[in-house]
Order: C-alpha cells, then sequence, then structure tokens
C-alpha cells in the first residue's frame, strides 16, 4: 500500500482539499510516538480562517479510520495518523516477496534510452583518485537507470585529441624506449610526459616540435598515427583492468578523435542559421544575452575546441541513440562549459536540448592542493584498490582465516570500501582525500552493509529445511525494531526513485545504512530462530526482506555483496 497517498486521500476529504495538495503538506515524524505521518494544520490556518489546534481537532472527528489505521490523533496544531502495525508489516513483506529481484525497480523508463557519458579518462595518464568520482556516480547511474526500465548507453567520452600527444611523441622519441614503455605501460609514458616539461621549461621550442608533431597526427602521418595508436592501446590495456575491477562494461569508446570528421556539421549549420559571428578572426556564438561568455567554436587558425567536439557528439548521440535523457558526469567546474554548449544547441533549434544534463560533482584535491599529472602530485587509483584488498585479506586472515574464497571476498570488500566511500555523499560536495579515510572498514562503511548482508545469508543458511507454507504472522513483527527495519524496506522503492530522479547515488547509499543499522538492532534484540516456528518464519520474511534491499541497493552503487565474510 502507499500509505502516505491513502492517508492524503482521508486528509483530502475532511478538509475538502485536492489530495496531491494534502500529500504535499504530509510529513513523516521523527519521533515514533508523534505516529507515522502528520499534517501540520498551520498551513491550512490562513485558508480556513482558524488556529491550528481547532484545524486538527475537527479533522480528527471527521475522519474514521479504516482497518489498515489503527488511530489518529491530534496534538498542538499537528495531525498525526498510525498505521496499523499488522497490516504494513503484511503489506511490506507481501510486496517485497511478490516483486522479488525486482522490488525497488520500475518500468517508468520502459522504450526511452538514456546516454551517461562518464569515467571520460585521458589517453596515456593513469586513472587516479580524482576520476573515482565520475566512475562511481556514472556507474551507479547506469544501473539505477536500468533498474528504472531504461536502456542506459555507457560512453567513455575519451580524451585522445590534443598537443598533449605532440607532447609525449617529442618525449617517447627523445628519451623513450619501446621495451621500456610496454614493461611499464602508462606510468612510463606519465614519467616521458612530466620530463617533456620540465625539459620544455629550459627549452621553450620543445612545445614547437609538439605542435608539429600533433599537426603530424591531424594529418595521418604514418610514424605519428602509429605511435599515438600505439599510447592509445596501452592506456586501454592497463585501464581495462580497472574497469574489469569495478565491473564496468562501456557501449562506446568514441572519444574526441572519434568526432574529427563531424565538426563541420556543427559549423556548417550554425553558419547557415547565422548563429556563428567572427570576433578577432576567431568564430563564436554569442552568449551575452544569457550573460555567459561567447561559445568559443573556432580559433582563428581554425581549429576546433572542446565546445566543437561536445556539440558535434551530442548530435551524433541523438542521431544514433535518440536518447530521452543525455547526461555528463563531469566535475563542477566545467558548468560553465556545458551551459554553453547547452544554450548553443538550444539556439540551433533542437527541442531535445532540453535532455541534456550536466550531473556536477565537486572537486577532489589533496592536502597539499590540487593534483596535477605534469607535477606528478596525483595519487594512483589502482594503488588505493591494491591497498583495500590487502587491508581486507589481513582482516580475514586474523578474524575468519577458513572463510571460503577468501581472495575474492577480500577483493569484494575491499573494492567496495573504495567506491562507497565515493558514494556515501552528496555528489557536489568538494573532497580533500584522505587515504585514511577511503581504507576505512569501520563505521557507516561498504564492509559494514556487506557483513549485514552476510549475516541475513548466515540466518536464511542456518534456516536451511525449515518449511512454513503459510503466510507470515505480521503480529510477530509489531515490535519497534522490526517496524523500523519494515520502514525502510518500505520506503526503499522511493529511495531508488529519488536517486534516479535527482542522480543521486548518495541516497541508495545512505538508505542501505540507515537500513542496516535498523537491522542489527531488530538482530541483536529479538531471537531470529527459535523453537516458536510461526514467530522464526515471520522473522526469517523480515531478514529475507532485508537482504533483498541490501544485496540490490549495494549493486546499484556498484558494490558487490558476499554472501560470507
Amino acid at each position: 500500500m502507499d500509505y502516505k497517498a491513502c492517508v492524503a486521500a482521508l486528509i483530502a476529504d475532511a478538509a475538502g482539499i485536492p489530495a496531491d495538495e494534502a500529500e504535499g503538506l504530509i510529513e513523516v515524524p521523527q519521533e515514533a510516538s508523534m505516529g507515522d505521518y502528520a499534517l501540520p494544520c498551520f498551513t491550512l490556518a490562513r485558508t480556513l480562517r482558524k488556529a491550528p489546534p481547532v484545524i486538527a481537532a475537527e479533522l480528527k472527528d471527521k475522519i474514521t479510520p479504516p482497518a489498515w489505521l489503527e488511530r489518529v490523533e491530534n496534538v498542538k496544531g499537528y495531525l498525526n495518523f498510525f498505521i496499523d502495525r499488522k497490516n504494513f508489516a503484511a503489506s511490506a513483506l507481501k510486496a517485497v516477496a511478490s516483486a522479488g529481484a525486482r522490488y525497488g525497480g520500475s518500468d517508468e523508463g520502459a522504450g526511452r534510452t538514456v546516454c551517461i557519458d562518464y569515467s571520460s579518462i585521458n589517453i596515456a595518464k593513469p586513472f587516479h583518485i580524482g576520476h573515482l568520482s565520475t566512475t562511481a556516480i556514472g556507474h551507479s547511474l547506469y544501473r539505477i537507470y536500468a533498474f528504472m526500465g531504461y536502456r542506459p548507453v555507457g560512453i567513455n567520452h575519451l580524451g585522445d585529441w590534443g598537443t598533449q600527444f605532440g607532447k609525449l611523441i617529442v618525449a617517447f622519441r627523445k628519451w623513450g624506449d619501446r621495451d621500456a614503455v610496454e614493461s611499464g605501460g602508462i606510468h612510463a609514458l606519465t614519467e616521458l610526459y612530466v620530463r617533456f616539461h620540465d625539459e620544455a621549461e629550459r627549452d621553450p621550442a620543445l612545445e614547437d616540435e609538439a605542435r608539429a608533431w600533433f599537426r603530424r597526427i591531424e594529418h595521418a602521418d604514418p610514424e605519428a598515427t602509429a605511435l599515438f595508436n600505439w599510447f592509445k592501446e596501452l592506456t586501454l590495456r592497463q585501464i581495462g583492468k580497472i574497469y574489469d575491477l569495478l565491473g564496468i562494461r562501456f557501449d562506446s569508446y568514441a572519444g574526441e578523435s572519434f568526432y574529427n570528421d563531424k565538426m563541420d556539421r556543427v559549423v556548417d549549420e550554425l553558419t547557415d542559421k547565422g548563429i556563428l559571428v567572427e570576433s578577432d578572426g576567431a568564430r563564436i556564438v554569442d552568449l551575452s544575452e544569457w550573460d555567459m561568455p561567447p561559445c568559443l567554436i573556432l580559433k582563428s587558425d581554425g581549429a576546433t575546441l572542446y565546445a566543437t567536439r561536445d556539440i558535434a557528439a551530442a548530435l551524433y548521440r541523438k542521431d544514433t541513440y535518440d536518447f530521452a535523457r543525455c547526461l555528463y558526469v563531469v566535475a563542477s567546474h566545467q558548468s560553465l562549459h556545458f551551459a554553453q554548449f547547452f544554450k548553443v544547441i538550444e539556439l540551433m533549434g533542437y527541442p531535445w536540448a532540453g535532455t541534456l544534463e550536466h550531473v556536477a560533482y565537486g572537486m577532489v584535491s589533496l592536502p597539499e592542493g590540487a593534483m596535477s599529472t605534469r607535477r606528478g602530485r596525483v595519487v594512483w587509483l589502482e594503488e588505493i584498490f591494491e591497498d583495500a584488498i590487502e587491508k581486507a585479506r589481513a582482516i580475514i586472515e586474523e578474524k575468519n582465516p577458513d572463510l571460503p574464497d577468501a581472495a575474492t571476498v577480500a577483493r569484494q570488500v575491499g573494492v567496495g570500501a573504495v567506491v562507497f566511500a565515493a558514494l556515501k555523499n552528496n555528489r557536489i560536495k568538494d573532497i580533500v582525500f584522505s587515504r585514511d579515510a577511503a581504507l576505512n572498514f569501520d563505521g557507516e562503511t561498504a564492509p559494514y552493509v556487506q557483513y549485514t548482508h552476510a549475516r541475513c545469508c548466515s540466518l536464511i543458511e542456518k534456516a536451511a529445511g525449515f518449511e512454513c507454507t503459510a503466510a507470515p504472522d505480521p503480529g510477530y513483527l509489531i515490535n519497534d525494531e522490526a517496524q523500523a527495519a519494515l520502514k525502510l524496506v518500505a520506503s526503499f522503492p522511493a529511495a531508488v526513485s529519488e536517486a534516479c530522479r535527482r542522480n543521486e547515488p548518495y541516497i541508495v547509499t545512505r538508505h542501505i545504512v540507515a537500513l542496516s543499522k535498523a537491522f542489527n538492532k531488530f538482530y541483536f534484540d529479538h531471537r531470529i530462530l527459535d523453537d516458536d516456528r510461526a514467530g522464526t518464519h515471520a522473522r526469517l520474511a523480515l531478514v529475507d526482506a532485508v537482504r533483498h534491499c541490501l544485496f540490490t541497493g549495494l549493486h546499484l552503487i556498484g558494490v558487490e555483496a558476499p554472501e560470507r565474510m
């Protein structure tokens, strides 16, 4: 049952207001003693021209509680509704049992595609901690949208174009060794890139060489192209190991270079529509009317820019996928860039411009300041995962040395801890990276939720062979602890829906933490398995409902759920 909607219907009939208006006024009290739902009557005082306590008393007298409602109380201008606990428990358990693995999902996105541009690593640069937010958020949104019935298309818009590749070629030809780079991979390329900048400070002519080599890439010079493709292959091979660790598969790796032959369409269309104007030799779209700087489309030398390629990419994605929404999971410091090119697409006359959305997240920095690959001031994500897995392995060896497949569980716990840490707060929050915080397994962390899930699995395993064909008796689940857990089970679908609507995975993360806390309190305060078959059956039904939600919630944020820990 949608109890909130049912309560709203009762209020609407009694107060003579629309049901949707009544539902918008309903609150959920923080204290259980104040009911499951509450109507603050202060907002009705102006229209009804009565004191809130009087309104609450009159509305109470007009409401006859149906079977699912235990009672209604008026307290100091509030009308408090207490749901019948047996009815609620039966309803919640039935909903989970009926939906099974699909509990919390929906078909709201059926027949619609959502493109999600995320991770978008740079070729020849390793995965560092700054890439974790876009990767974890994007991967979670991919799973959430799929769970809500959409067809998600994950796009890794590779940073595979620009003068930096000319710099890398110069560095490799002057100081590199092919065997050393093959064995060293991205880190060897990064060392060459850093050395180039060090040497260029003493010899600025190297910058001219780099530009010349990049022009050779642009003109498909065989040597330049071969080196460029080699750098790309090396990067994707090594980065692929991180994606495998995270369980990520992209549907497209079309990066910046992919759109080289698609940018003439952008320039021609902007010109034909009279949107493109000249400014100091460059070609721009004037956005002063919308209080934004001009959107630069072509430099004075005719070179394209990020905006040009992003507009071309948006047009291509619409033509190819016919998306209902197109999300860009990119750091907040790029907000102006997205606002500009979204506006340009709107000015081009495309009504779907409104379906483009920048899913911004906060910047990640180090205690000593912003990260910089060229200065060698970065924290490699691969190392963080290795440390987390090793820490998990050590804990398992200490506390549960006989755990089957301990290496797999260590990976699930270690990787999960790092991903969970990236998704436990509102995405827009800036983060100063702390290795200790990322590797913390205590408190509100992935290992805590994973362990709670494993506890549920263990209880169900211990009850193997227990059979009861009758429906669970909700009378065993009316205590405060069971009701607190059931409320979070019942509100799990709403949490998933809200996470999808707001593109905020942390809503799911916080929900499963709260559910874990509530369940563990129930577990410690009440014996689950005992000689009372009816009571055991009811409590096991709650355990299984919690297990469903924790497994699904962890999956939706990209974290695995071991059955044993």
